[in-house]
């Protein structure tokens, strides 16, 4: 929260001004530490296939988008200037969620774990609770909620007048920003599998929200909501909820933009000639579905299950990295290579 002593607004203050929350911090960070554990475990358990860079870092920037909103100088006049307001809700609710989706904590978690817990986290994923919450029609239903009835009507001034409301309205948007792009960006292993036609759709009735809570609040004639921290600079406080208004019709429109070419490419990856897929993942499939099946006649494994798993690799167009019983036939693979046997046929 911003107050009178706070000097002009600037992008340098907003770098520089920072202020300490002991609740976001400590929750980051543990989240941080947690999800590194889980990487360097995978490492350990799956030398051959580590943990992608490119999910830890997305994970890692989310974590950091949701500190920067809440703790630097954006957190620190949040409550002074609305447009500021503004950007932090777009951070929050259109930016982070998405970053941390692409990371696939729960992805993470199912590799880097044994039973039980990987069977209990499965389990719970793939619940009715979580089915319902997942459901995209449910998270588009909550984005559309959200964004209109925190800015469109008199919650905005219980936010202005009471701390823990404010605080709690962070963990709305990263909530509900997470159960609406989960099935539309994500790959975690939950029960809605969304085509990609419903993906570009559900993301694009989105634009629409955005764009009508921002005409509604850049047509105010007065400041609709309770008199912000008192300031002596800056814009009047009509042309502040106006450039608010702007802010969040604009840029909600820009990262839901991004938002649908970033599906619409991944549509089209997936799309290619090659059997529904990239060319680079077709013959990484089939490189494994040899292996794993070179591997079955030595392995002290079911040897059924994994030449089913090896003909499902081959043939089936799903993540082979979520499939668990093509992840045991993988796992067996490597235990062979590093048993006796392995290393024998190794030094030959």
């Amino acid at each position: 929260m911003g107050s009178a002593a706070l000097p002009p607004f600037s992008w340098a203050e907003a770098v520089s001004r920072w202020q300490f929350a002991p609740v976001v911090t400590v929750v980051t960070a543990v989240l941080a530490g947690l999800y590194l554990w889980g990487v360097l475990r995978v490492a350990r358990r799956h030398p051959q296939r580590p943990w992608p860079l490119l999910r830890t870092v997305s994970f890692l920037l989310g974590l950091l988008v949701v500190v920067v909103a809440t703790q630097s100088g954006i957190g620190t006049y949040d409550g002074t200037l609305f447009w500021v307001h503004m950007v932090q809700h777009l951070l929050l609710i259109m930016v982070a969620p998405p970053l941390i989706i692409l990371g696939q904590p729960v992805t993470l978690l199912m590799h880097a774990s044994r039973n039980p817990v990987h069977t209990w986290v499965k389990r719970i994923v793939r619940s009715g609770p979580v089915a319902g919450l997942t459901w995209p029609a449910f998270g588009v239903a909550a984005y559309a909620a959200t964004i209109v009835g925190t800015h469109l009507t008199s919650f905005m001034n219980l936010v202005e007048s009471t701390p823990a409301v404010h605080d709690g309205e962070h963990v709305l948007y990263l909530v509900v920003g997470y159960l609406y792009f989960l099935p539309l960006l994500g790959r975690e292993p939950i029960r809605w599998k969304v085509s990609y036609p419903l993906r570009l759709f559900l993301l694009f009735i989105a634009m629409p929200v955005d764009a009508f809570t921002g005409v509604v609040l850049g047509s105010e004639s007065s400041f609709p909501f309770n008199p912000m921290e008192p300031r002596s600079w800056g814009p009047s406080p009509v042309d502040d909820v106006h450039t608010g208004g702007a802010v969040m019709w604009i840029g909600g429109a820009a990262i839901m933009f991004v938002a649908i070419m970033v599906t619409f490419f991944a549509w089209t990856r997936e799309t290619s000639p090659s059997g529904g897929m990239g060319w680079l993942e077709s013959a990484r499939r089939a490189t494994l579905a040899e292996r794993i099946g070179a591997g079955a006649a030595n392995a002290d494994v079911n040897t059924t299950a994994i030449a089913e798993a090896s003909t499902r690799t081959s043939r089936e167009p799903g993540n082979v990295d979520e499939d668990d019983e093509q992840l045991a036939a993988y796992n067996a693979y490597l235990a062979r290579l590093n048993g006796p046997a392995g290393h024998d046929a190794g030094n030959s």
